[in-house]
């Protein structure tokens, strides 16, 4: 029996929005310890620690994207892409979004191999949004960059939130993506939170970047005008094919003070171990939850790199005595 009472949970600090860069890199480079003890002492007084909220993602439009993104296999740019599919029928859809809520997901996620989408694409979109609103899960779509008029359609069809990650550092990006700028997705998050729609927007760890960028990705989030309601934080999957296939895999320590380090600057935000779940162990997860992390997506496979099967997920929350948050409509992040 859960036992556990947010009445007797710490303090809750005033967020911030101010952090400088040597402040967030003094928190990344704590003893271990110390930073895992301050990242659950705040993670305890926002929420219950031993709920996990659960999301579902699906594509629904696969490859020929015309960004060239050097960690994503469904980049046309790259040797072995992902084939090209077109966008999937409004009853495809309907039908995963049912199985996920009967799965325990209180949110659904909806990804398109697009760099931004034409007015057209976003009328079928609007549909998909609006049918899967009305099974009582919360909306998610991630579909490239967006004008504020197409946020504003979007948050009428009934969108709770945006997922569009910075990925890594300002410093860093220009190695990992050439086809939009940085100030793009900055961009296209100011017009979804125009909008009146939550942002989700993290970033990827492994993929050749320094302490000095995992500490600018952190200190750009934690300092956007409102911290986004949900956080990914994404080990980088290694696809044969894309640029960063030989990407040198980084340790579970490195990983797991990332986590630590999002849950003290933004302590009232989900953040989500996305992508890399499939080669962590259940040691890995632990101390992952241990840092503050909780929030994860569960299903076979996150738009198209393998993901862990929700019965592997259940087993691993029962052994350490957690469970999944219950589905709900709720916009709150």
């Amino acid at each position: 029996m859960n036992d556990y009472s947010l009445s007797s949970s710490p303090h809750k600090t005033p967020l911030r929005h101010d952090w400088s860069r040597d402040e967030v890199a003094a928190l990344l480079a704590l003893p271990f310890p110390e930073l895992i003890y301050r990242a659950q002492t705040v993670h305890r007084a926002y929420f219950d620690p031993t709920k996990i909220q659960i999301s579902t993602l699906l594509s629904i439009k696969s490859g020929g994207c015309p960004e060239d993104c050097a960690y994503c296999p469904q980049s046309a740019h790259h040797e072995k892409s992902v084939t090209r599919e077109a966008l999937l029928p409004l009853e495809t859809v309907l039908r995963e979004a049912k199985a996920a809520k009967d799965s325990g997901a209180e949110r659904f996620c909806m990804g398109a191999a697009w760099k931004k989408p034409k007015d057209r694409d976003l009328d079928a979109v609007c549909e998909m949004v609006s049918a899967v609103k009305t099974l009582g899960l919360e909306t998610c779509l991630t579909i490239g960059m967006l004008t504020p008029e197409q946020s504003a359609r979007l948050k009428e069809a009934g969108l709770d939130y945006y997922n569009h990650n910075l990925d890594t550092s300002e410093e860093f990006y220009g190695s990992i993506i050439s086809t939009r700028t940085y100030q793009d997705r900055l961009d296209t998050l100011s017009n979804v939170r125009d909008a009146g729609i939550h942002v989700c927007c993290g970033g990827i760890i492994g993929m050749g970047e320094t302490d000095s960028d995992r500490v600018g990705l952190l200190m750009t989030l934690a300092n956007l005008p409102k911290h986004p309601e949900s956080v990914p934080i994404n080990l980088l999957v290694r696809v044969e094919g894309t640029p960063l296939q030989d990407a040198k895999p980084i340790d579970m320590i490195t990983f797991t003070r990332v986590i630590a380090t999002a849950r003290i600057l933004m302590p009232a935000s989900h953040v989500r171990l996305a992508a890399g779940r499939e080669t962590m162990s259940e040691s890995d997860h632990a101390l992952c939850f241990l840092a503050g992390a909780n929030s994860i997506f569960w299903g076979e496979k996150l738009l198209t790199t393998p993901n862990p099967v929700k019965n592997k997920d259940q087993r691993l929350l029962d052994l350490l005595g957690m469970t999944a948050t219950l589905p709900s409509c709720s916009s709150q992040g």
